[in-house]
């Protein structure tokens, strides 16, 4: 009985540590959705963070700024929005593994037209 205790103990800080860790890697997407996902960054996010995501309404959106933030941060961003400010919810356009993709590109740094 007390190895059963000391493995679901082990298990449980296991399932923690994934959960908190805001996953490593998003989900596989199509590669029409990911398309349609950079679409949508650089125009409808584009449209306040400026369309070359250097900034403007809000902030830039650059690898430089992106990789001092948590995936995690940048993720609830994009899903929940900024009360009190310009910034929206999106989670009605994207699901968690979007978010958690488009939050992985950010880092990555996006090519834009300019």
């Amino acid at each position: 009985m007390k190895v059963f205790i000391v493995s679901l103990t082990a298990l449980a800080s296991v399932v923690a540590l994934l959960n908190n860790s805001a996953y490593a890697v998003a989900a596989e997407l199509t590669i029409a959705r990911e398309a349609q996902l950079i679409h949508m960054v650089k125009q409808d996010c584009g449209s306040c963070h400026g369309m070359s995501l250097k900034g403007g309404l809000g902030p830039e959106l650059l690898p430089t700024t992106m990789n001092k933030l948590p995936l995690k941060v940048i993720q609830n961003t994009i899903l929940f929005g900024r009360p009190g400010t310009a910034m929206p919810p999106w989670q009605e356009i994207v699901t968690e593994q979007e978010a958690l993709w488009i939050s992985q590109q950010l880092q990555q740094g996006i090519e834009t037209d300019d």
